[in-house]
């Protein structure tokens, strides 16, 4: 079985390789077939080996070459079954996108599935590595495609949105690459299991602390996280609709992954790292949840407020990580499907306003949905799964992340998830019912927001668009809770290396309840506040005005702006190791 591990990460690349060479003879949609093929073979073999690898972590050494008396000298991919699930996940993520992005364009020459497939190879390989080196090498793989993949269109704005997430991720190369040379100087090897030994041999120690800081500040600068989320409204707003189901779906989501495997596993070890990670991972998760959902309530742009959506729900996925129990991680690790199953289906919904209406701006489309209504019933759906809706597998993780949460006596991280979430839901709720119901005559704040004019191709045919997005919604909806609270404890134990610790506690019942009623609150403020009395509108405006312009100026697009906050985040990330 374990000969399988590599095949997920080789089929991809051999497809590129195939369209690479051949695209230009091939006819019509082969290429589109290829690419769905090859993503639907990573979903089952990934599927097939996360089965596997439930009774222990199936591990492959390239070449054969296997440790000896302690010493790791080469190459391999370890792989338990919670890694595996995430990749299966991935790569139906991918499947999906693949169609609903058929015939997006008129004549690609497989460029774009060559750069997606490159792109889902590169994620798979970051999920199944256990070497230090090599989760560089997949993250930079990662980030080459993602910054050409954003620029795709060649438009002024997306070159502008890709300068400024190629220059912010290549600084995180940087720092995870110098992360990366502190650690090897320390301990002499790059696996994951080698390094983690030595760590836990070591005691407290200066250079494993900078290491830590250093990996940390790039895979949180990957996963959006404040003060290093800038760079992601500008670069998912103006991507091609199917790059950014993946970038929201996935790809922000496997850098909180590889933050929870390096620190569960390789800086387990250290006492003084493991004390800086729950004020660390809380108090800025907290923050990133509270400001993302407040952006995304501004904004008028539908995927700039999805991309802040996204933001905020990186937080809430932090925090959970920040509990440092198997309830959290495992929370967190359910999170991730759940929310790239909905954000997911929320893009493309995005991208079908794009192809039929030619505007992504929610002003401008009021009431220009009625005509495509199922559209509109899937956006409210996912709208109410978005703040909380208890149904699903976004809401199992939000119980376990909040369960995680309540059992360690952090109260406002609690509270801090449930108006992430309520505001995060209200803003898709509130462009609901602007675009498909044609409420709202009086656009509020957010009708000062940034938007700008893109078009997409328009003659696909509408059931081929919003068929792979009700089925994103339908596997949320569908994924049994049992099964998973069943077998997750066990799955998350051997992704943390730890012992298992028995059944996993769930937050309070009546608090998603308070995220769905407080999102329905804010959408119906936003779409009738013409119509509230003085005495409940004033005290809103007057709160929320002064924190409203401070946020669009720190907002700025400026990637100067962007550098000096990434080096303010990584001072406070020092700063919290030092004081652990």
């Amino acid at each position: 079985m374990t000969a399988l591990l590599p095949l997920p990460v080789a089929i991809p690349l051999v497809v590129c390789a195939v369209l690479l060479a051949t695209a230009h003879l091939l006819p019509g949609r082969v290429p589109d077939i290829l690419a769905l093929l090859a993503a639907v073979a990573v979903a089952i073999l990934c599927a097939v080996i996360a089965v596997q690898a439930a009774d222990r972590p199936l591990v492959y050494w390239f070449g054969g070459w296997e440790p000896h008396d302690g010493v790791y000298l080469g190459i391999g991919f370890s792989v338990d079954a919670a890694s595996g699930w995430i990749a299966s996940f991935i790569g139906l993520l991918y499947a999906l996108t693949f169609v609903f992005a058929w015939g997006f364009f008129d004549r690609t020459h497989g460029h774009f599935h060559i750069l997606m497939l490159l792109f889902l190879a590169a994620m798979v390989g970051f999920c199944f590595t256990r070497d230090m080196f090599n989760l560089f090498v997949w993250f930079e793989v990662m980030s080459v495609a993602a910054f050409a993949l954003t620029a795709y269109h060649l438009a002024e704005s997306s070159l502008a949105g890709a300068i400024n997430f190629t220059v912010v991720n290549s600084l995180a190369g940087f720092l995870m690459l110098g992360g990366i040379g502190l650690i090897y100087a320390q301990t002499g090897t790059l696996d994951f299991d080698g390094i983690a030994t030595a760590v836990a041999q070591g005691g407290r120690n200066p250079v494993v602390a900078g290491a830590f800081c250093l990996v940390a500040a790039a895979l949180m600068i990957k996963g959006a996280i404040v003060p290093f989320q800038f760079w992601l409204a500008d670069a998912h707003a103006v991507a091609p609709s199917p790059v950014s189901v993946i970038f929201s779906g996935s790809m922000v989501s496997l850098g909180l992954f590889g933050l929870a495997k390096v620190s569960a596993v390789v800086f387990g070890g250290s006492d003084q790292v493991q004390g800086a990670l729950p004020v660390l991972l809380i108090g800025l998760g907290s923050a990133t949840a509270l400001l993302g959902g407040w952006m995304a309530l501004l904004q008028r742009h539908l995927k700039r407020m999805l991309a802040f959506s996204t933001i905020s729900h990186a937080g809430i996925m932090l925090t959970g990580l920040g509990a440092l129990s198997i309830g959290g991680t495992g929370g967190m690790l359910v999170y991730v499907v759940g929310h790239g199953l909905v954000k997911g289906a929320l893009f493309m919904i995005a991208g079908i306003l794009l192809a039929t209406q030619a505007s992504i701006d929610e002003i401008a489309l009021r009431g220009l949905g009625r005509g495509i209504w199922p559209a509109g019933i899937a956006m409210a759906l996912a709208g109410l799964l978005l703040c909380g809706l208890p149904i699903g597998t976004l809401d199992q993780g939000t119980r376990l992340v909040q369960g995680a949460l309540s059992q360690e006596g952090h109260g406002m991280a609690l509270a801090a998830t449930a108006i992430g979430a309520a505001l995060t839901g209200a803003a898709v709720l509130r462009a609901a019912g602007r675009i498909f119901l044609g409420l709202g005559p009086d656009p509020g704040d957010e009708a000062g927001a940034p938007s700008a004019d893109e078009r997409e191709k328009a003659n696909r045919p509408l059931w081929l668009m919003l068929a792979p997005c009700c089925a994103l919604l339908a596997v949320d909806l569908a994924l049994p809770a049992g099964p998973i609270a069943h077998a997750l404890p066990r799955a998350v134990s051997a992704f943390m290396h730890r012992p298992e610790g028995g059944m996993l506690a769930e937050g309070p019942g009546w608090l998603p309840w308070f995220s769905v009623a407080a999102a329905l609150a804010g959408a119906g403020y936003g779409l009738f506040r013409k119509r509230l009395p003085a005495f409940v509108v004033r005290p809103v405006r007057a709160t929320q005005s002064a924190p409203t312009r401070a946020l669009e100026i720190l907002h700025s697009g400026l990637i100067g702006d962007y550098a000096a906050w990434l080096a303010v985040g990584v001072a406070v990330i020092a700063a919290v190791l030092a004081m652990a």
